[in-house]
């Protein structure tokens, strides 16, 4: 508890650069949040759904009935849906849908990352203009007859290193962040595309069996 209160109070000291460090805290882990929240309700692949994609001649019942097992608004239960509903229609159109399907579930992953990125950049840009106004404050405690207040010099130093080092911090944390959702949002589009190809597949050869009993 002690070293918790010591690490606020050496924030505080930090000088006026650290209130935008905080607001930027505060938004990367607000866009994490809302992004885990999002995978863990939305985009989950039920193993049995992965494994009944990759059965030779599976039927669409069962595919129905495992998507329909999925929470409401699950993203690949829409982008199934996108095929399922309309395999009557010609390939080329189920394709053109499925892929327009698939550009806005990525779209809709994608939102609020580029904050991610900014943040990764920026954060510690402003801890390293903490970093120049500190020295300043340093350097105007010099005058002309010498050193004014050393204990002046002491704080502007810490200042500056306590900017420089939240602004990095924080830029840690986000770029952790954006890396991870950033690759799982390329894990969950080649998902998809591999269930599109299956379904197609199965489209195809009910196709091809009907003709061939004709």
């Amino acid at each position: 508890m002690q070293e918790i209160q010591e690490t606020l109070q050496a924030i505080k000291f930090g000088g006026v650069i650290i209130y935008p460090l905080l607001a930027l805290a505060v938004l990367a882990l607000v866009i994490i949040i809302d992004k885990f929240y999002l995978h863990w309700r939305y985009i989950r692949l039920p193993s049995s759904l992965f494994n009944l994609i990759e059965t030779f001649g599976f039927t669409w019942e069962k595919l129905d009935q495992e998507l329909s097992a999925l929470t409401p608004g699950n993203y690949y239960s829409r982008f199934s849906r996108i095929i399922i509903d309309n395999r009557d229609k010609p390939i080329w159109w189920l394709e053109s849908r499925a892929s327009d399907e698939a550009q806005l579930i990525e779209k809709g992953m994608g939102r609020g990352l580029w904050v991610l990125e900014t943040i990764v950049t920026g954060a510690p840009l402003l801890g390293l203009l903490g970093t120049i106004t500190g020295m300043m404050h340093s350097f105007n405690l010099i005058g002309g007859a010498g050193l004014v207040d050393p204990t002046g010099v002491t704080g502007g130093v810490a200042q500056a290193l306590i900017a420089t080092a939240f602004g990095i911090f924080i830029a840690i944390f986000a770029l952790f962040g954006f890396n991870f959702l950033s690759r799982r949002q390329v894990q969950v589009l080649e998902e998809m595309e591999r269930l599109g190809t299956r379904m197609i597949d199965n489209i195809r050869l009910s196709q091809h069996e009907g003709g061939a009993e004709k």
